[in-house]
């Protein structure tokens, strides 16, 4: 059996990338000086951006409804993995308590693990592939940003117009 390298991730935050207004979640290594950034839509980001701002919507998002069917049913999720980035495309699974792994788009697993409180990860070879390393210095000014983004940001800002 081949064991993958894999690292902890940290959110860092969600943000709209212009000129496109497309909604990435950027993640960073929480031991390591690489980013991870993740183009997602713009029901996630909303759903992401709510859950690190501590916003509690009227009614469940589906990431909150998600959590309360596994703390109903004693499900324990304990980890979520970005396993690969294949033509573009990110990978991920939702890892239980009893082995069992699920497959999951990156933005709702991370949406769900923001929300339940477990760690992340990313393999190696993803952070090799799509990982931007910054230097320390740059890392505190866009972290800044982000943190700033986070304090003027709605959910209105993720919807796009039909």
């Amino acid at each position: 059996m081949v064991t993958r390298v894999v690292q902890e991730l940290a959110l860092v935050g969600v943000r709209v990338e212009l000129p496109n207004n497309q909604p990435i979640v950027l993640l960073k290594e929480v031991e390591g000086d690489r980013y991870l950034p993740v183009w997602i839509g713009a029901v996630e980001a909303t759903a992401i951006a709510f859950a690190q701002q501590g916003i509690e919507p009227a009614r469940p998002m589906t990431h909150d409804l998600l959590k309360d069917a596994l703390e109903a049913t004693g499900a324990q999720l304990t980890s979520i993995r970005i396993t690969e980035l294949r033509d573009g495309i990110y990978y991920a699974l939702l890892v239980f308590a009893s082995g069992v792994e699920v497959s999951a788009r990156p933005s709702d697993a991370v949406a769900l693990a923001v929300r339940v409180g477990v760690p992340m990860y990313a393999a190696e070879q993803v952070l090799e592939e799509a990982g931007i390393a910054v230097e320390e210095e740059e890392q505190e000014e866009e972290v800044e940003k982000f943190r700033e983004f986070l304090d003027t940001i709605t959910p209105e800002d993720f919807q796009t117009g039909s």
